[in-house]
Parts: structure tokens; sequence; C-alpha cells
């Protein structure tokens, strides 16, 4: 029989291992409030104001800092953080005076997907705890360095991996690690979307900045230099020197659900495919685009987005005993738990073969409205404030981080090359042949 898990149900499930707002404590010494700064104030920084204020209270923490190298996106964070916590935060144009705040906690990074381990290292090394979106880092030496400085420090840093931190994801990982599937075999996620993604024809940013009032070349970040181009500014994901599109900003999060469900590590070889069929506009990135990862464990993972047509969005983990379906695309709530593709019923016993029934489904007859899933997650921000007091590891930790920028820089790599690639876990290094 198939069965699907409600809300109310996934909740009741990991009642025991999640850490809700109410039972917070706050450990000795640790009773002011949290001061965050927010470097990047462009549409994913006014996400993390948004996250930030449903937790303003709660979780005694606000933001008293802002960062933008663009004037009018440090404006209007301003104006914005002012309405939010009731007070004025101070503004800079340059991340080294936001660091420079002695009375500043953490830090909160938002900016474009090349720039980001670059500041998470300035932010560790500041003494700073930080918040760092997804991907961690999409250049592999980069990657390395921003795991070893944050080791090798005492900061607590959480990614902006959030469905690590959703009571369903962590249901789903549960049932997973509970053995009821039997020996997973495959992960396979299609999310699909039908729409110029991440590129604006009338972009209105495009025709209102001026170089004189940002500075590019610090944009740049140490990329070659190339003249004043707002388009890539704004929409830096689909252009290939600052981001690979889809890998860095979707399978990041596939890659990483997949190393959460099954604990696993970096995958072992990675091919990819697809191009640009949808969308011929200035986009220098795939819009349909298709990678698949072996893992250690011996399983395969199946990544596949196309921005041509939004059908068929599900994701699917696959045992020997049974499947785990979830009708969506990244974030979906709608996940059933079913035998189906698992072993055939049969009544002669069979070595190894425990049949997935009903009582051990963790189902619950509750009807109950599922929550819209959201980038701006309360749990993973909860989280991340919880470990701060604490000084323990957050869900989303730097291991989270690194694991899912080595599997986007490798299907990026696979994809733009032509070959498959291979992990070289001794010597930490991507290869186009067996290490």
């Amino acid at each position: 029989m198939t069965t699907t898990l409600t809300r109310r149900g996934f909740l009741s499930a990991v009642a025991g291992g999640t850490l809700a707002a109410a039972s917070f404590r706050r450990v000795p010494g640790a009773n002011d409030r949290i001061s965050i700064g927010l470097i990047g104030c462009g549409g994913r920084g006014a996400g993390l104001r948004r996250m930030a204020k449903t937790s303003a209270e709660d979780m005694n923490a606000e933001i008293t800092a802002v960062c933008d190298l663009w004037s009018y996106n440090r404006e209007r964070a301003v104006a914005d953080t002012e309405a939010k916590f009731g007070r004025k935060p101070r503004s800079f144009k340059y991340h080294e005076d936001l660091l420079a705040l002695q009375d500043l906690d953490a830090v909160m990074i938002a900016t474009g997907d090349f720039q980001h381990a670059k500041l998470l290292v300035d932010v560790v090394r500041a003494g700073k705890d930080c918040y760092c979106e997804k991907p961690m880092a999409n250049v592999l030496e980069e990657a390395i360095l921003a795991r070893d400085v944050v080791l090798a420090s005492k900061q607590v840093v959480q990614m902006g991996s959030q469905w690590v931190s959703d009571p369903y994801q962590r249901t789903v990982r549960d049932i997973v690690r509970s053995g009821q599937l039997g020996r997973i075999t495959r992960i396979a996620q299609t999310w699909n979307k039908n729409e110029e993604r991440w590129h604006n024809p009338d972009n209105p940013n495009v025709k209102r900045i001026r170089e004189e009032d940002t500075d590019w070349k610090r944009w740049l970040l140490g990329k070659p230099h190339r003249p004043f181009d707002p388009w890539a500014y704004f929409e830096f994901r689909i252009h290939r020197d600052f981001s690979s599109g889809i890998p860095d900003q979707w399978m990041s999060h596939g890659a990483g659900l997949v190393h959460f469900y099954m604990d696993e590590e970096i995958p072992e070889t990675m091919v990819a495919n697809g191009g640009i069929y949808a969308w011929k506009d200035m986009r220098e990135n795939p819009d349909t685009f298709t990678a698949v990862a072996t893992y250690p464990k011996g399983f395969v993972h199946v990544f596949q987005t196309q921005f041509g047509n939004s059908f068929g969005s599900h994701s699917a983990i696959m045992g020997t005993q049974g499947t785990l379906w979830s009708e969506g695309g990244e974030g979906s709530q709608l996940w059933t738990l079913t035998p189906k593709g698992g072993l055939p019923t049969d009544p002669r016993p069979r070595p190894g073969h425990r049949p997935l029934s009903d009582e051990k489904a963790l189902v619950h007859d509750l009807p109950a409205p599922l929550i819209e899933p959201s980038d701006d997650s309360k749990d993973h921000y909860d989280d991340w404030i919880q470990a701060m007091r604490r000084r323990t590891q957050p869900n989303g930790d730097i291991h989270t981080g690194f694991k899912h920028s080595v599997a986007v820089i490798m299907a990026a790599r696979a994809y733009r090359e032509g070959r498959k690639m291979y992990w070289d876990a001794r010597r930490e290094r991507i290869l186009d042949h067996p290490a």
C-alpha cells in the first residue's frame, strides 16, 4: 500500500531530534542581543533580511550593519533594515570596514557565487561567525582554502543549504538511514521550470547603475579584468566566468541533500551534458542540464533541470525494498513512502528481505496543511543562532559547503570539458582520469 507523509506526521517523527525555538536556552554569558552584519544587499540579501526578521525577537538577534558596493543597494538595505528592526543600521561600501566593527558578532554573505569563498575567509579571519550562501565556492582552490580557514578557527559557520534544517527533509533522512528502503541504489532529482531564468531583458538595475556608483574592480574580486558590464553585474548566474548557473544554484542544493540523506562524502565520478536550447539570449550557461554522479557507498545520483518545460519535477530515493517519492521541485514536502519498486510480495522468506509495511512507514493519518517551502528558512536561521550561542556545529556546517562545492565544480567541468571527472580524495584534486 502506498501512503503519503503529512506535515504533522513529519513533525511528530522528528520531534525528538529537532530543537524548537520554544526550547531555546541561552548559555551563561550569552544573553546579549546578537549583532549581525550583511554583505551583499541585492535580491538574496533582501531574502536574508526577511529571514532574520522572522527570528528577531525569539532568537534575540538583529541586523545592525549592511554592506554593498552599489550605493543604490546600500540605501535600500538601510531603509528596509530600519523598517524591519526598528533601528537604522550602519552602512558600508567595503566589507573590510564592516568587519572592523568590534560589536559585530556575525556576518551573512549574499553576494555573487564567485565571491562567497573569499568573503567567507575574510569574515572568519576577522573573528566573526558566518552564514554563507551557497554555493560556498565554485573554484576548487578557494573551496579548500575556505574549509581549512574555518576548521582552523573557532567560528560557527552555517551554509545557506537550508533544506538540511527542514523537518520534512530531516525525516526523509531518518527513513533512509533506518534501512526501511533496503539498499539505496539511485537518487534522482528532476527540478524543472519554464521560464527565462536569471535573465530579465528589461532589468531596471542595468539602466539604473552607473560605474561611478560602485567599484567594478572590487566586484570582480580577482577575476580577469573586463570592461564594466551591468548585465554581468546583475545577472552573473548566466555568465560562465562568474557562475556555472544550474550546478551552482540548484545542483548545490540537490547534491547537498544527497550527502545529507546518505551521510555521504564527495562523488567519486561525474559526467554531465546539456546546452542552451530554450532561451537564445545572452546566457553562456546551459538552460538544460543533466549530471550523473557515482558515490563511494555504491549508488548513483541523477540531477536534471530544464528551463524550457516545467512538467515532471520530482525527487526519488530508490532502494531494493521501496521508494521515497516527492512530487515537485526543490524543497517539495509532498513525500510519499511506498513499497513500489521493491522486491515483489512473496510469502516465502528471503535472506535480507524485510517488507516495507504500513506500521514501519512513520505515517500518521492526521491531515494538516503544508507550509510553502522557502529559501528564507526560519528553521535554518534559528539553528545557526542557537549554534552560535552554544559554540557548537550547525546543521549546515563547513563540511556541507565543501562537499556540495566539489560536486558542482565537478559537474561544471564535466559539462564544459565534455569528459568524465574523477575525485582524487587523497590529494583533493579533480582529474579527467582515475586517480
